[in-house]
């Protein structure tokens, strides 16, 4: 019985493991490789751009580089690394852009969602924004940017991406 309870636990072990199921480390690795973005911006008019996304630092930080390359903001270049504390347990994201635009988030999951989204105890008259990544395929998913102006009740779409692999990370 005790062999058999040893056989049943290390192959859940692997078994977990080897889909990241319980793998915080492992929850935006999803996002590794070379994408084609594209979103209708307004009066219809499609925006397109490229991400790519890599790990560095002994494959311990996820490194994006966002570029606009046709639509209303062509141009647009944006930087995140992301990382995941082991001694938090908990994931962190730092985002600029080549617009002065700098902005901490924290990871989390929810489901097969996940997102990245600003620190709620900061100051309450500063907006909540959050980054949702869903419908994750091994070569497309959707990706969500978001506000809250109710500390988290309630949600504004702003922007929305469709993401395609065009490469592996």
């Amino acid at each position: 019985m005790k062999k058999l309870q040893s056989t049943l636990i290390l192959s859940f072990i692997l078994f977990t493991s080897a889909y990241g199921q319980d793998d915080d480390t492992a929850w935006f690795d999803f996002w590794i490789g070379k994408w084609e973005v594209s979103w209708t911006e307004a009066e219809g008019k499609l925006g397109k751009g490229t991400n790519t996304v890599t790990k560095i630092l002994d494959d311990k930080v996820i490194q994006e580089n966002f570029k606009i390359v046709e639509g209303a903001n062509k141009g647009y270049l944006g930087t995140s690394m992301s990382v995941y504390s082991p001694k938090f347990k908990i994931w962190h994201q730092a985002y600029a852009d080549n617009q002065g635009g700098y902005i901490n988030f924290i990871g989390e999951r929810s489901g097969d969602t996940r997102i990245f989204k600003t620190d709620p105890s900061q100051d309450k008259s500063v907006p909540l924004s959050r980054m949702r990544f869903y419908e994750i395929k091994k070569d497309s998913l959707m990706w969500d940017w978001e506000f809250s102006q109710d500390g988290g009740k309630t949600w504004t779409l702003n922007w929305r991406i469709t993401y395609k692999r065009i490469g592996e990370g």
